[in-house]
């Protein structure tokens, strides 16, 4: 199929993949109220256009965290990686250091962290809360040793959302390897590529601790059964003891926590519901960014996800309030698709909607763009 807008390679991903796998990337939990939330909301926040601006010179770039970026974009975290595409993460980080942004390497990844920082360059790192201490303190020297530039502590998955999707392709429960077996016969580019040559299929920064369980036979059920639903905000200076770089709170969608976060020592956050994936029912990110944004703005870095799929998706989380943007299923779906090849095009897709994004509404840099550049909500559109 031609891949010529980023929502097209969701559909190239659907065909390409078994079925589990790819409702694990394009499911939401429970009835997916608040994954299509996030969408709705986004495509709801208006761009003002404007016109006779001169904007003959369009520049994306940006700095977080001390770094520049060639724009305010982060390859987000997105567990499993390595299933959608041969040592799925490596081919990932190499796309997003090719285009100049860095890539957020989950906890549980196929590919570890040195494997990825050897291959495809020091990413940054995200730490779920386990309950063994030790384990955590094991990943923190690793990510640190890797060179990892910013440390993504997630908060919101403290247990895993309830995900239907999941129970019914095969994804989680402790019997579903028949049923998994069936789909992958059915997609027999996916068994070659990743089925067979993408090995080891491991969570690879949990290696150690798996021992002979490789940690996919029932995936969200080992996520339950491993991860700390006692942490507390008094556990976040533990964390800050451990770790000397930039710490980013994931999964903040309050503005009572985004300003706790900031009080106990965090350098950033991410505004999040982890993409529809917990509490369903819950806000989307959207709406609640602007609130959270005005708490906290000028004392922490802001960074936004879920729902974002295109370029224009990245200007409006930029206009409601963020400084950053993470992209998640949309990098899921480009890797999926067409590895390192299709994250490259993906990415290069997002910066032109950004460029012309930004032509149209007025505004030449990342600094200028703000609420301004939002028209009003409530607002009817004239028929054509």
């Amino acid at each position: 199929m031609i891949l010529s807008s980023p929502l097209d390679f969701r559909e190239a991903a659907r065909r390409r993949l078994p079925r589990f796998l790819f409702d694990y990337v394009d499911g939401g939990s429970n009835e997916e109220v608040t994954m299509r939330r996030n969408r709705a909301d986004l495509e709801k926040t208006v761009l003002r256009q404007r016109v006779l601006q001169d904007v003959s010179s369009v520049s994306l770039e940006a700095q977080l965290f001390g770094q520049r970026q060639a724009m305010p974009v982060v390859l987000g975290p997105v567990g499993i990686g390595g299933m959608l595409a041969k040592r799925g993460e490596v081919q990932a980080a190499r796309a997003a250091r090719s285009a100049g942004i860095p890539l957020c390497l989950s906890t549980v990844s196929i590919c570890d962290i040195a494997e990825v920082a050897r291959d495809g360059g020091a990413p940054w790192f995200q730490l779920y809360v386990i309950r063994d201490r030790g384990v955590m303190r094991e990943l923190l020297a690793r990510a640190s040793a890797a060179g990892c530039g910013a440390l993504v502590f997630t908060v919101d998955m403290m247990v895993p959302g309830i995900r239907y999707r999941d129970a019914r392709s095969g994804m989680s429960g402790s019997h579903a390897g028949l049923k998994r077996m069936m789909q992958v016969i059915g997609r027999p580019g996916w068994a070659w590529d990743v089925g067979l040559n993408g090995r080891p299929h491991t969570l690879g920064n949990l290696a150690s601790v798996l021992g002979r369980n490789n940690g996919l036979g029932d995936y969200m059920g080992w996520l339950g059964a491993n991860f700390d639903p006692s942490i507390t905000w008094r556990d976040l200076g533990w964390i800050r003891e451990q770790w000397d770089g930039p710490l980013i709170i994931k999964g903040v969608l309050d503005a009572g926590d985004a300003t706790e976060a900031r009080a106990l020592g965090a350098d950033g956050i991410v505004v999040s519901n982890h993409g529809g994936r917990q509490l369903d029912g819950a806000a989307s990110t959207a709406s609640m960014l602007p609130a959270i944004a005005e708490a906290v703005r000028g004392e922490l870095t802001i960074l936004a996800d879920s729902g974002v799929r295109s370029g224009l998706d990245v200007l409006r989380m930029l206009a409601l309030g963020a400084d950053g943007v993470l992209l998640g299923r949309a990098w899921a779906y480009a890797l999926a698709a067409a590895g390192e090849a299709g994250v490259s095009r993906l990415l290069d897709m997002i910066a032109r909607e950004m460029r012309v994004g930004m032509a149209l509404t007025g505004v030449t840099t990342i600094a200028a763009i703000d609420r301004t550049i939002l028209g009003d909500h409530g607002a009817l559109h004239e028929q054509d």
